[in-house]
């Protein structure tokens, strides 16, 4: 479906981005792939390694809605996926995630509207359900703005959907590589904010595939989030270091024990999939019925009870220890 199209990608020097854009260059013959950051360092290190034809280098911020609108001409395809991700960051420097994640979001819609883009993906995260954390917070917002901007947009408009998982293996910033690197300085004892703690766990090839599948399902203003395992936080530990010893810190600002990605507030909107959880729109669009039990690929799912609820901690996929070490020897 992208032969011969234009896409583009906000925050696309992330982690996501990278893997996202050599996924399309393998499988795909694109007429345009745009990065779009605001930071010129990282993308002259990523020019020297994505150097396709097809590939183009946009500096600028989504806090700037007038060079979103110019860098999305002609575009056919967005992935959002540039944002104030680290949770403590955002505690406490609140309006600069604000600015960024919910102002950002804005702007994005805006420029997919005014440039008639067809199909359009935002990333979210689990914290973004019954959110604790500013960073959360601002992240629910988004969603909320990006499924409304289907009704903003009308029936021939771009088409909003949104992709909910939880912690990527390896991504920067993250856990895996905090600890790698505490044991390259010769750690033995690795922090742990709570031995309760548990997450869910996504490499980051499954976030861009499932992406990826999500533009061939997508009928607007879907909510998906992928069935995936979950980790407790002790078993990373050993599969790291090869011992259970750790150094209780405590948990951070604005930190959960557990996530959730479906919460049971919005069980009666959520229909379960194969591989799959789809949140419904608790709003109606104006102009527009569709049937979310069945998707564009006729992939069907069932309505959850309404007691239902995704959550790490009863999870019940965990990965054992022995997986995790496999996991990391991967993601090396």
């Amino acid at each position: 479906m992208f032969d011969n199209k234009s896409i583009l990608i906000t925050g696309g020097t992330g982690s996501f981005g990278k893997r996202f854009i050599t996924h399309l260059l393998e499988h795909y013959q694109p007429a345009r792939l745009i990065v779009f950051s605001r930071d010129e360092l990282k993308q002259f290190e990523m020019q020297q390694h994505f150097n396709a034809p097809c590939m183009r280098y946009f500096i600028g911020d989504v806090r700037d809605r007038e060079r979103l609108v110019t860098a999305m001409k002609k575009v056919d395809y967005v992935v959002h996926a540039a944002a104030l991700k680290q949770v403590p960051a955002a505690e406490y420097n609140p309006n600069e995630c604000i600015k960024t994640n919910i102002n950002g979001a804005q702007n994005v819609i805006d420029a997919c509207i005014a440039n008639n883009v067809r199909q359009v993906i935002a990333l979210s995260t689990d914290k973004a359900a019954n959110p604790v954390n500013l960073y959360g917070a601002t992240k629910l917002a988004s969603d909320k703005l990006f499924v409304a901007a289907n009704n903003i947009a009308g029936a021939d408009g771009p088409i909003f959907s949104v992709v909910r998982y939880g912690n990527v293996v390896g991504s920067r910033g993250s856990v895996v590589p905090f600890y790698r690197e505490l044991m390259r300085q010769g750690k033995t004892s690795l922090p742990v904010t709570h031995e309760k703690m548990t997450r869910f766990w996504i490499t980051l090839d499954e976030g861009v595939n499932f992406v990826i599948k999500n533009f061939a399902r997508m009928q607007g203003g879907e909510i998906y989030v992928p069935k995936i395992p979950s980790i407790r936080i002790l078993d990373l530990v050993e599969a790291m270091s090869g011992q259970r010893e750790y150094e209780l810190v405590g948990i951070r600002p604005g930190e959960k024990l557990h996530e959730v990605m479906v919460p049971e507030e919005m069980a009666h909107h959520s229909v379960e999939f194969e591989d799959h959880f789809v949140i419904t729109p608790a709003i109606k669009f104006s102009g527009m019925s569709v049937n979310y039990s069945q998707n564009k690929l006729l992939e069907k799912g069932e309505w959850v009870t309404d007691q239902f609820e995704y959550h790490s901690g009863t999870n019940p996929h965990f990965l054992t220890v022995e997986e995790l070490i496999e996991l990391d020897k991967q993601t090396l």
